[in-house]
C-alpha cells in the first residue's frame, strides 16, 4: 500500500463515481445551450458509387436551414490516423490540394453534407429534400474478390491489397522436417460493433481566443486537433478540442467522426457573422452504421512439433478485411502480425500479413487491436496441438512459452519483465480449486435443456504490447504545479495537468492517484485539469493499453521538476516533463527483424462452460482471468477493467453478429445486434491479479485494460471442444452455429 493517503495501490473511489452514478456528469450529448443550433449529418447510403450532381438548394431554403456544407466548403479534403485515404465530405467542387478523389463514396456512411438549422427536426427534414445523382460502381464484397483486384476502391494506390508485412525466420523446412505432428486450420473472425453506453455527439464554437473549439468524445485530443487543423488548413494553435464525459471508447472513437464537420460548421457560422454553438448527436443507429467495427479476418496457420510438444515451426497467412478506408488498419494489421504464433519460442516461422480494401464498413481500433484475431488462431492451435499429442494444455505452453531472454518472433529477444510463466502457473493453480457450478436450467434467461447438458474447460494464453509500436514517435506530456506559502516545506496542494482521455476506464483517476504518489500530497488535494487542448500537453492515445504506463512515468518526471523549482523558492512550483520511452522499430520488409515494442502484458485465462446439445445454448460457468499488471494503482479499477474485458469478450464470441451485406449493415439496432444482457455474462469471474514489476513501469505498473479480452475466445473454443469433441474455427458461437457443428460431426 501506498504511504501517501489515496496513493498508488489504494482502491480510492473515483472522483467522477458520483456525477455517473446520479446522472449530473455532463456528457457531450448533454451540453447542448440554449441558443445552440443543430447540425445534421447527411451519410450517402452507397457502398460504392461516382457522384454526378449534387443539388442542395431545396435545403437551403427549407424552413429554419442556416448552412448546408458541402465538399466545395472544406479547404483541404482528406482525413485519416494513419493514412489519409477518406474525404470529409464526398461531393464536387472544392479545391484540388486533396490526394484522395472526393467524388466517389465508398461506404455508405460516407458523409455528403452537413444541414444546420434552427431545430434538429428542421435540419433532419431539410436534409431530405438534398437530391444526389450516382452513378453505381462495381462492389468488391469479399476478401477474395479484393485480392483478384478486377475492381479498385481506390485506384490511387494500384491494388486493394494495400499493406503487407512478412516474417521469415530461420529454417521453415527444415523446421516442418523435424515436426511429428502438423496441426492445420482456417479460421474465420467476425466484425463487431463497439456499442459503448453514449453515441457520437459534439458541440463546436469560436472560443473568447479565436480558436475553432470542438467539445467531444474522444481517446487523443491532440491528433483530433491535428486532423481538424489540417482539413481546415488551419495552424494547430488556432484549434482546440476539449473532452466532456464519455460512455466509453474502445477505439471506436481513435478515430474522427464527427470533429471535423462540426469544426467545419462552427467556422463556417463565424464568417457568416453567427456566433452562436452548433450541436450535432447521432442515434444509435447512425452510430452503429456510421463508426468502424473490429476487423473481420481470415487466417489460415500451420503449426509442427514434436511428439514431446515442441514446436518446431508456424506458418501463417492473415488478411485483414480494412473495409472501405484504412483508419489504423496498417496498425492493427502489425498487432495480428506479431501475435499469430502465440507468446512461444518458435524458432522457424513463416507468415505473411496482409490488409485489403473491400465494400465494407472500415475496420479500425477495437480493444485488443489485432490481438484477438491472431491470439484467436494462434491459441485454438495450440489447444488443438494438444488434443493431438493428448497432452495437458497447460503443459504444452509450458513447455513453449517466452521467459525472461526469449527470443520473439521478430528475431530480437523480449524485454525484460516476461512473467508468462508466473501468469500460466497462476492460473492453472486458480482453475483447479473447486467452484460449485449450478445446474444448466437454474439460470433464469436459459430454456430448459433439450438435449444432454455438456460440461468443459478452455484454456489460453497470449500476450499484449503496451504501447505504439513499429517506430511511431512515442511520447506523453504532464505539467504539475506545486502550491503553498512561501515558508512551507511541503506543498499543500497539487494541480494536475494531463490530457489522458477518460473513456469510463478510471484513466483521470490513477492520473491523480498517481500524482498523489510522485509529490506525497494527499489524494483528496490533488485537483486534476484534463482533456483540453488550451492547457494540457500531448498524452498520446488512450489505447494500446499504454495510459498508466505512459502518463505514470510522464507524472513522475513532472514531479521531479516542480519539486526542483519548489526548492528553489518558486509558488506555484511548476515542472512540465515530456517522457520518452524507449525507441521501437519498423520491422525488416523482407524478414521481419526488429524491436516492435519496448514492454508487455501477459494473459492467461481457463474457461468452464456448460452447453446443451439439444439447443446450441452456451452457458460460461466461470472464468479465471489472471494478469501480471505489474503494479496495480487502483486494484478496484483494474478489477474492473478484467470483468468488463470479459463481458465485451463473452459478447464477441457468443452472440455478436453484424450482417453486413452489399456493404450495407443490416442489423444497425440494439435489438437485432445482440450484446451481452445481465442474464447472459458469465456466472463467475475470478480477477487473479499478479504484480511482478515491469522493470520500465511506473511504480513497476504494466498496462493492462486490453488484456482480459484477447484469450477469451479461443479458451471458449477449447471448453466448447472438451464438452463436445467438436472444433469450431468460427464464431460468434450462436445456438445455430453451434448446433450446425455438433450435427456435422
Amino acid at each position: 500500500m501506498s504511504a501517501v493517503e489515496g496513493g498508488v495501490g489504494t482502491a480510492s473511489i473515483r472522483a467522477d463515481a458520483h456525477g455517473k452514478v446520479t446522472g449530473l456528469a455532463r456528457y457531450p450529448g448533454d451540453g447542448v445551450p440554449l441558443d445552440a443550433l443543430h447540425a445534421f449529418t447527411v451519410f450517402s447510403n452507397q457502398p460504392h458509387a461516382r457522384m454526378l450532381s449534387l443539388d442542395v438548394s431545396a435545403a437551403e431554403a427549407a424552413e429554419g436551414v442556416v448552412l448546408v456544407l458541402t465538399a466545395a466548403d472544406v479547404p483541404v479534403n482528406e482525413y485519416g490516423l494513419t493514412k489519409m485515404d477518406q474525404p470529409v465530405l464526398v461531393g464536387l467542387g472544392g479545391t484540388d490540394r486533396s490526394a484522395v478523389p472526393a467524388d466517389v463514396s465508398r461506404w455508405e456512411a460516407d458523409h455528403i453534407a452537413v444541414v444546420v438549422a434552427e431545430t434538429p427536426a428542421q435540419a433532419r427534414n431539410a436534409a431530405s429534400l438534398i437530391r444526389v445523382d450516382w452513378e453505381q460502381l462495381p462492389l468488391v464484397s469479399t476478401i477474395e474478390e479484393a485480392r483478384a483486384d478486377s475492381v479498385l476502391l481506390h485506384p490511387e494506390d494500384g491494388t486493394n491489397v494495400y499493406y503487407e508485412l512478412r516474417i521469415v525466420k530461420g529454417d521453415v523446412d527444415a523446421g516442418w522436417d523435424s515436426a511429428d505432428v502438423v496441426v492445420e486450420g482456417t479460421y474465420e473472425l467476425p466484425h463487431q460493433e463497439h456499442a459503448y453506453l453514449q453515441v457520437e455527439a459534439a458541440s463546436a464554437w469560436i472560443d473568447p481566443e479565436g480558436r475553432v473549439t470542438v467539445e467531444t468524445s474522444g481517446q487523443w485530443t491532440h491528433e483530433d486537433r491535428e486532423q481538424i487543423a489540417h482539413a481546415l488548413d488551419l495552424p494547430e494553435d488556432r484549434v482546440r478540442v476539449i473532452y466532456a464525459a464519455m460512455g466509453g471508447a474502445f477505439g471506436g472513437k481513435e478515430d474522427m467522426s464527427l470533429q471535423i464537420v462540426m469544426a467545419l460548421a462552427a467556422q463556417k457560422l463565424r464568417t457568416m457573422g453567427i456566433s452562436r454553438r452548433v450541436h450535432c448527436r447521432w442515434s444509435r443507429e447512425e452510430s452503429i452504421v456510421g463508426h468502424h467495427k473490429r476487423h473481420r479476418a481470415t487466417i489460415h496457420a500451420k503449426l509442427g512439433a514434436t511428439k514431446d510438444g515442441k514446436i518446431t515451426a508456424v506458418e501463417a497467412d492473415v488478411w485483414l478485411d480494412a473495409g472501405a478506408y484504412n483508419y489504423t488498419s496498417n496498425k492493427v494489421l502489425g498487432n495480428a502480425h506479431l501475435s499469430v504464433a502465440g507468446a512461444y519460442e518458435v524458432p522457424n516461422a513463416r507468415i505473411n500479413s496482409r490488409a485489403v480494401y473491400t465494400s465494407s464498413v472500415p475496420g479500425g481500433a477495437f480493444r485488443g487491436f489485432g490481438g484477438p484475431q491472431g491470439a484467436f488462431a494462434a491459441e485454438t492451435q495450440m489447444n488443438k496441438l494438444a488434443a493431438t499429442l493428448n497432452m495437458d494444455p497447460v503443459e504444452l505452453r509450458r513447455i513453449n512459452m517466452l521467459r525472461d531472454g526469449s527470443e520473439g518472433i521478430t528475431q530480437t529477444i523480449m524485454p525484460a519483465g516476461v512473467t508468462l510463466p508466473q501468469v500460466i502457473d497462476a492460473c492453472a493453480r486458480k482453475a483447479n480449486t473447486a467452484l460449485p457450478i449450478a445446474t444448466f436450467a437454474s439460470i433464469a434467461s436459459l430454456p430448459e435443456p433439450e438435449g444432454e447438458v455438456k460440461r468443459g474447460r478452455g484454456f489460453a494464453a497470449g500476450f499484449k504490447n503496451v504501447g505504439f509500436s513499429f517506430g511511431f514517435p512515442e511520447r506523453c506530456e504532464a505539467e504539475i504545479h506545486l502550491h503553498g506559502a512561501a515558508d512551507d516545506d511541503h506543498p499543500s496542494e497539487v494541480e494536475v495537468f494531463h490530457s489522458g482521455a477518460e473513456v469510463g476506464q478510471g484513466t483521470h483517476q490513477a492520473i491523480r492517484q498517481m500524482a498523489a504518489e510522485a509529490t506525497g500530497v494527499p489524494l483528496d488535494q490533488v485537483r486534476g485539469t484534463f482533456s483540453d487542448t488550451a492547457f494540457t500537453g500531448d498524452s498520446g492515445s488512450a489505447s494500446a493499453s499504454r495510459m498508466t504506463w505512459m502518463a505514470g512515468n510522464s507524472i513522475l518526471g513532472a514531479a521531479e521538476e516542480a519539486e526542483k523549482a519548489w526548492r528553489e523558492g518558486q509558488r506555484p512550483a511548476i515542472g512540465k516533463f515530456r517522457f520518452t520511452p524507449p525507441p521501437t522499430e519498423r520491422l525488416d520488409p523482407e524478414t521481419g527483424r526488429g524491436t516492435p515494442n519496448f514492454a508487455y502484458g501477459y494473459m492467461a485465462q481457463a474457461i468452464d462452460l456448460s452447453v446443451d446439445t439439444g439447443t446450441g445454448i452456451i452457458r460460461v460457468d466461470r472464468v479465471v482471468s489472471t494478469h501480471d499488471v505489474g503494479r496495480a494503482v487502483n486494484p478496484q479499477l483494474v478489477k474492473g477493467q478484467v470483468e468488463g474485458a470479459v463481458v465485451q469478450a463473452h459478447g464477441y464470441t457468443l452472440s455478436e453478429d453484424l450482417k453486413v451485406r452489399d456493404g450495407r449493415i443490416a442489423n444497425p439496432r440494439l435489438s437485432t445486434y445482440l450484446i451481452p444482457g445481465i442474464g447472459d455474462v458469465p456466472e463467475v469471474v475470478d480477477s487473479v491479479i499478479l504484480e511482478l514489476a515491469d522493470p520500465l513501469g511506473p511504480w513497476g505498473a504494466r498496462g493492462m485494460a486490453e488484456m482480459p479480452y484477447i484469450t477469451y475466445a479461443p479458451a471458449v473454443i477449447a471448453a466448447l471442444h472438451d464438452a463436445t469433441g467438436v472444433w469450431f474455427d468460427q464464431f460468434p458461437l450462436t445456438p445455430s452455429r453451434v448446433l450446425a457443428g455438433l450435427k456435422s460431426v
